[in-house]
């Protein structure tokens, strides 16, 4: 099975803000492009703590979803 976490995930450089993000700070999370198993996910007031490791199909479904407005909320 596929590395689920990452314990330090500030350990991985290339970290992105959503396009979505305001420039206010906030709540945020970051993803990590190109990552072997799948899309890393963290929280970008917490860069040093873990980061989730997702599944690359059901992220693309997750950001299909919120794009199209049927991601229920």
């Amino acid at each position: 099975m596929a590395k689920q976490t990452i314990p330090i995930a500030s350990s991985l450089n290339g970290w992105r803000k959503s396009s979505y993000s305001g420039n206010e700070g906030g709540s945020c999370v970051e993803v990590l492009n190109d990552y072997p198993s799948g899309i890393p996910v963290r929280d970008s007031k917490n860069p040093h703590g873990p980061a989730l490791v997702i599944p690359t199909a059901s992220w693309s479904t997750f950001v299909t979803s919120v794009k199209g407005g049927t991601f229920p909320g």
